[in-house]
């Protein structure tokens, strides 16, 4: 559990496993003010993960869009901008508007799978080895309503080496992802950063590809070659695909986002989302608490932020 110092606001992870009481008295151990902290009960932890309180009213004036891309690749070359962070957060936001949501871990390191507390489950390489044409076996229902993901494991590191060099390798995710689509409304997959085996699936069997980027020099030349791979998938392959830009991990004291931004606007024009995935520290303390920011913290502005970008994908 975290708890925050009333006067300094400095925060500290604490194992609730060895506080015996509801209320107690901690010294926070850098400006020494004394205040009463408070383990959450069972009851309230229920109440937190409630998801109709959360977006009961947004659902009523939420615009139907009956033609909505429902298979989207999280994908950026660039490392450490937000692809798993906005691949979870989103899909949370997607099933707290009423919306059947898979997540699909597609990235060998696990870390959706990690964050969503799944650790030695099958994973899409026990699906094609398997022999069974059927990818539901291998799906896991969530503790979130609406809400499935396929996760990954260490297991998948063997994929590239054993199917990279086959036949129509790059078509796998998608002939698999043929069993069950119609059974949801989105389905979003996190990807790795780089391309070759895992993306390249990714992306040919996705209709629509978020592009998450930082407000960084270096993220924009990510963007820039993710984007030559999808338009060249779309001339020869899927002509489906489409792709938006997200502005993720924002500073507003930054004089340098601003410059980015501006930048990436002009360059991307209506290829960018109009939401903007602000620099948040309750998206930090929501993993480790392996938690969705939204049920962490609902009123932060990152867990408002993403069911912004939620609903403009569904109204999109």
């Amino acid at each position: 559990m975290i708890i925050t110092c009333e006067k300094c606001e400095t925060k500290y992870n604490l194992d609730e496993t060895i506080v015996k009481k509801n209320l107690f008295k901690v010294r926070c151990s850098k400006c020494s003010h004394v205040f009463t902290a408070y383990k959450p009960s069972h009851e309230e932890l229920q109440e937190i993960i409630k998801p109709e309180k959360i977006v009961e009213e947004e659902l009523k004036t939420l615009p139907v869009n009956l033609n909505s891309n429902r298979i989207i690749a999280i994908s950026n070359q660039k490392g450490g901008v937000a692809k798993t962070s906005t691949c979870l957060n989103l899909g949370i936001s997607l099933s707290l508007l009423g919306k059947r949501v898979l997540l699909i871990d597609f990235d060998a390191q696990s870390n959706l799978s990690i964050l969503m507390g799944y650790k030695n489950t099958k994973s899409f390489y026990d699906v094609l080895n398997s022999g069974q044409d059927r990818l539901s076996e291998f799906i896991e229902k969530t503790k979130y309503s609406n809400l499935w993901l396929l996760p990954s494991n260490r297991k998948m590191v063997l994929l590239a080496q054993k199917y990279l060099h086959g036949k129509n390798f790059e078509y796998l995710l998608q002939e698999k992802l043929n069993s069950v689509k119609d059974q949801y409304d989105y389905i979003l997959i996190d990807t790795p950063p780089s391309v070759e085996f895992f993306t390249l699936n990714a992306l040919i069997a996705s209709d629509f590809v978020i592009i998450p980027s930082q407000c960084e020099y270096l993220s924009t030349h990510g963007v820039n070659q993710i984007e030559k791979i999808i338009k060249t998938i779309k001339r020869n392959i899927n002509q489906k695909i489409d792709y938006k830009v997200l502005l993720t991990m924002y500073d507003t004291e930054n004089i340098h986002s601003e410059v980015i931004y501006s930048k990436l606007k002009s360059m991307y024009k209506e290829k960018i989302f109009t939401t903007i995935i602000d620099h948040d520290v309750k998206i930090k303390e929501s993993q480790i608490m392996n938690t969705p920011v939204m049920y962490y913290d609902k009123s932060s502005i990152s867990a408002q932020q993403y069911l912004d970008l939620a609903k403009e994908i569904v109204g999109k």
